[in-house]
């Protein structure tokens, strides 16, 4: 797979993603300023059917960094190491991990990558019933994690809703399984 270009709202991502054999690793860089300016770096690796292995994310701003590495063991069970140096207003980076029970996938905030996951795994790109999932999501720049319950619902032609918690949007995706516009958040870029 080739790398990929996001210009969002409030920044911009690029990620190098590989797609295979029901997996997907990535690895990316993303840019913001809201709340706070910010430059986030994150691996994520998925083994059989795109669930969550490992996602480690790196967030640094003026005078401050924090640093979470997030792991799913085969048994569902997931672990959270932290580092945190320097002040960031909001909350503390990590999660008890005993609350993500149930969880197969992550998802970053902010990221458009991380819807990918599901949507492949229940092959919604050619339709289906909506399906109902709970994700362990990294709030971003903070990297405070949290259960979050998350719907998707196959609309045809690429497009998929998502909704969590009083939000919606209609997320279209291209034939690589990645979001190529995602309203409110990011729009693909494409070498022209």
């Amino acid at each position: 797979m080739p790398s990929v270009v996001w210009v969002k709202d409030e920044g911009a991502e690029y990620a190098h993603v590989e797609i295979s054999d029901g997996r997907l690793t990535a690895t990316g860089t993303a840019v913001g300023a809201v709340p706070v300016p910010y430059r986030l770096e994150y691996e994520l690796v998925t083994g059989r059917q795109y669930v969550t292995e490992a996602l480690s994310v790196r967030a640094q701003g003026a005078e401050w960094s924090r640093a979470i590495d997030l792991k799913r063991k085969a048994g569902g069970t997931w672990t959270c190491t932290v580092e945190s140096i320097g002040a960031l207003d909001g909350p503390a980076p990590g999660v008890d991990p005993g609350v993500l029970a149930g969880a197969l996938d992550c998802d970053l905030g902010l990221s458009p990558l991380t819807n990918t996951m599901p949507v492949l795994r229940h092959g919604m790109l050619t339709g289906g019933d909506p399906v109902d999932f709970v994700m362990a999501w990294v709030s971003v720049p903070h990297l405070a994690v949290s259960r979050e319950p998350q719907r998707y619902t196959p609309l045809g032609g690429g497009v998929v809703r998502f909704e969590s918690e009083g939000f919606q949007a209609d997320l279209t995706f291209g034939a690589d399984g990645l979001i190529s516009r995602y309203p409110g958040l990011a729009q693909q870029v494409t070498a022209s």
